[in-house]
C-alpha cells in the first residue's frame, strides 16, 4: 500500500515561524509593596495544554493577570504572540474563576455567550443572525443548548462553568486562560472541559489553565509550569511533574498522600 508523506499547510508553516502565545521576562508583580511573582522568566509553547500548579498564593492567577493587562507590572515584560496583549487581544480568551462573577445579574446563558462575539463586532455593532448562530453552537458543544433561555443565576455551579466556557469558545480565540475551570464541578462537567481542552488543542490553540488537583494533572495537560513566587520548573510534563520539582514548590505542604495521588 502506497502512503502520502504528510503535507504541511500554508498555516502549519505559518503557526510554525509565529511567536510563542505567552513570553515573560524578568516578570515581577507585587501588591502594596508585597511581591507575589518576581524574576519569571518563562516562554509557552503554541499548542498545548498548559498548567499553573503551585500553592495557595503562589501567584497563579497574577501570572494570568499580568500577562492580560490586568495587573501593574513592576518590572519585566510579557508579550503575547510577540506583541502586547493591547495587539493581541482579539486573540485571547479568559475564563475567569467562578467566585469572581456576579451571578445575580440579570441575563440569560445565550446572552453571556453572545457577549463573546462583541470583540469582533466592535462596539457600533449589534451581534445579528450570524452571532447568535454561532453563540448557539457554542452552548451545544458544552452540553447547554437546552439552557439558552435560562437565567445564569439559576443554572447549577458547573452549568455556570459550562455557559463561561461556551462564552471563550465563542471568542475563537487562539490563547485561552482558563482561572480554575474545574473548581467546583461535578464529575460529568470536569470530563466535557477536559474534552474541550483537548479539541482546542487539536484545532492549534493554546490553553493556559490554573489547577490545584495533582493527581488529575498528569492526565489533563501536556505543559506544566509550577509556580511559588518564583517559577520553580516549566516544561513537558513528563519531565517537569516530578517529586523534586514539587517538593521545591510545595515544600512541607507537600503530603505523602499528595505525591502520590
Amino acid at each position: 500500500m502506497l502512503t502520502r508523506s504528510p503535507v504541511r499547510s500554508s498555516s502549519d508553516a505559518l503557526a510554525a515561524r509565529e511567536a510563542p502565545p505567552v513570553v515573560a521576562r524578568d516578570l515581577t508583580v507585587a501588591y502594596r509593596d508585597k511581591p507575589v511573582l518576581w524574576d519569571v522568566d518563562v516562554t509557552i509553547p503554541t499548542r498545548k495544554l498548559v498548567a499553573i500548579i503551585g500553592p495557595n498564593g503562589a501567584g497563579k492567577t497574577t501570572f494570568i493577570r499580568a500577562a492580560m493587562g490586568l495587573v501593574p507590572i513592576v518590572a519585566g515584560t510579557v508579550q503575547i504572540f510577540g506583541g502586547s496583549y493591547a495587539s493581541n487581544r482579539g486573540r485571547v480568551a479568559y475564563v475567569p474563576q467562578r467566585g469572581s462573577v456576579d451571578w445575580d445579574f440579570p441575563t440569560d446563558a445565550l446572552d453571556v455567550v453572545l457577549m463573546g462575539t462583541y470583540g469582533k463586532l466592535g462596539w457600533v455593532r449589534r451581534p445579528g443572525r450570524p452571532e447568535v448562530e454561532r453563540a448557539r453552537r457554542c452552548l451545544d458543544q458544552v452540553g447547554m443548548s437546552d439552557f439558552a433561555k435560562r437565567q445564569i443565576r439559576q443554572l447549577s455551579g458547573g452549568q455556570q462553568q459550562r455557559v463561561f466556557l461556551a462564552r471563550a469558545l465563542a471568542q475563537d480565540a487562539d490563547l485561552y486562560f482558563m482561572d480554575e475551570p474545574f473548581a467546583g464541578v461535578d464529575a460529568t462537567t470536569e470530563r466535557a472541559i477536559v474534552d474541550l481542552l483537548k479539541a482546542l488543542r487539536a484545532e492549534g490553540k493554546t490553553v493556559i489553565c490554573v489547577h490545584h488537583d495533582l493527581s488529575s494533572a498528569p492526565e489533563y495537560f501536556d505543559w506544566l509550569m509550577l509556580l511559588n513566587g518564583r517559577l520553580i520548573a516549566d516544561g513537558p510534563f513528563g519531565e517537569t511533574f516530578t517529586h523534586e520539582n514539587l517538593q521545591r514548590t510545595y515544600g512541607g505542604r507537600l503530603t505523602a498522600a499528595v505525591v502520590g495521588g
